[in-house]
């Protein structure tokens, strides 16, 4: 299941909390609560929850509308804190009570918007408790409006994202979201605002939080919640969310000791998925982020099912709306042989299996193309190699080797400049891969090399402080000093 319609309400330090007496005719004497108010709170307040829940059924919104009052007009923190808890363990309950902030005029005291406001200032007490319960409270009740459609992205340019498509894998991009420029009246207007400022607030605690352990943690809850409306991503997107969410996926080094918080990567990881379908959110997470490599390390090393078919879906949305070199990218970190090594799994998850299949075909093509002598001509033409398949592909260089000579050796000649002044360490480890690969095709590749001064450049590269580049070039020197029968059984004997 990828979405949880339960909140992520966590009782347990809300429970000594729920054992305070709180004096509620104190509070009408003060006049911060009606006569009606401290009638239901005493009704409802210390009974037990199958009670609680049939006064719900019967007067939901007047209960509501009493906690709302309590909110709004209450400071103190101990009766703060208390309402904060009765509301939670109401949800915690059954989620779908969260409707019932919406079934009063979204104008009349304790309707939706006065909801909305009195939790964003809770946001922004000194108590983490309070500020925690709030933000779920908030996430709980936005995500439960009835008008979702109302809500539009906070521009005035029409901005492209994607829909989600919930058949088959449910991961693929089907189309382009029109987002409208201003909302339809006055109270999507007032709801805009909120959403806006609540994901303004979320984006401050990922980026400094107000509790170490605990902030960042309900931050990304929230977000995986939100982020299901296509506006929210927009809004997430222009805070510079997309940023601080994607280092959140990352899965810790094997030995590492570093504790794994499996809840807080998928739901970070759950981010990253539905953020791919608004394209410059995608596009952000595809070129200025790890997080294309640490999606592949997720897939390769996790355990749980849930984490697994995310990781895939968020692969599948980026690589099909990103660059080419994305592919060479996941390519590069070993998502061929992860995608080999779990397609022999058993899976309860079905989509699983497709969501495999699919990436294996995609990578088969992608490789096809990233293995073309245009792609190795135009990487080696920018200056900077990297570990692409083309490099170690025997095929490749039988059919390609010849054309390096082409135009008085144009390209013998770029990568030869390239070993000579790079200094970059893998873009000197794989020229030298290169360079060997050249000799070890074209039959007067030898020659050709050392009339080019090659063999003084890769034997001044055994002396390179990077072992690669050490390796590749004891390597290429080989090959260039000897015959290709003996180089290759010097090869297989080291």
């Amino acid at each position: 299941m990828l979405y949880t319609d339960e909140p992520d309400f966590q009782l347990s330090d809300s429970l000594a909390v729920l054992r305070r007496d709180i004096p509620w005719d104190i509070y009408q004497t003060a006049r911060l609560i009606t006569d009606r108010d401290l009638q239901l709170l005493r009704r409802y307040d210390k009974k037990e929850p199958a009670y609680q829940g049939k006064l719900l059924e019967e007067s939901g919104p007047s209960y509501i509308e009493a906690f709302l009052t309590v909110l709004k007009n209450v400071t103190k923190d101990e009766t703060v804190q208390y309402v904060l808890a009765l509301l939670e363990q109401m949800l915690a309950e059954d989620s779908g009570r969260a409707q019932l902030f919406h079934v009063l005029p979204s104008t009349s005291p304790g309707g939706a918007l006065d909801a909305l406001q009195i939790l964003l200032r809770l946001l922004h007490r000194n108590d983490w408790f309070t500020q925690g319960k709030a933000c779920l409270l908030l996430t709980a009740v936005l995500a439960s409006r009835p008008d979702k459609a109302a809500l539009k992205a906070p521009s005035a340019a029409t901005s492209n994202g994607a829909s989600t498509s919930a058949a088959g894998a449910a991961g693929i991009v089907v189309a382009a979201e029109e987002v409208a420029a201003a909302p339809a009246s006055a109270a999507a207007g007032e709801v805009q605002k909120a959403a806006s400022a609540f994901v303004d607030w979320l984006c401050a605690q990922l980026r400094r939080p107000s509790d170490p352990a605990r902030s960042v943690p309900t931050a990304v809850h929230a977000l995986s919640q939100l982020l299901r409306e296509p506006p929210l991503r927009v809004m997430l997107h222009r805070a510079g969310g997309v940023q601080l969410v994607a280092p959140l996926v990352a899965m810790p080094a094997p030995g590492s000791g570093q504790q794994l918080n499996i809840q807080l990567l998928y739901e970070a990881t759950l981010c990253c998925w539905e953020l791919s379908f608004h394209r410059p959110a995608a596009d952000v997470l595809c070129g200025s982020t790890n997080v294309v490599g640490a999606l592949v390390d997720i897939v390769r090393l996790a355990q749980k099912e849930k984490l697994v078919r995310v990781a895939l879906m968020a692969l599948k949305n980026l690589v099909s709306v990103g660059p080419m070199s994305l592919e060479y990218a996941v390519v590069e970190k070993g998502l061929p042989k992860a995608l080999a090594n779990r397609a022999l799994q058993h899976w309860d998850d079905q989509d699983i299996p497709d969501l495999i299949a699919w990436m294996e075909e995609q990578l088969q093509e992608g490789i096809a193309t990233l293995s073309s002598f245009e792609r190795y001509k135009k990487e080696l033409l920018s200056g900077q190699l990297t570990w692409a398949p083309m490099h170690e592909s025997d095929a490749f260089w039988r059919e390609n080797a010849e054309r390096l000579v082409d135009n008085n050796c144009q390209l013998l000649r770029v990568l030869l400049k390239l070993l000579e002044t790079s200094r970059d360490s893998t873009t000197l480890a794989v020229g030298c891969q290169d360079l060997a690969q050249f000799v070890s095709h074209i039959s007067h590749g030898r020659g050709i090399v050392t009339e080019l001064r090659g063999k003084e450049l890769v034997m001044r590269l055994m002396m390179h402080p990077d072992p690669d580049v050490q390796s590749q070039a004891l390597k290429c020197v080989q090959k260039v000093l000897l015959s290709r029968d003996k180089a290759d059984f010097l090869a297989a004997a080291s």
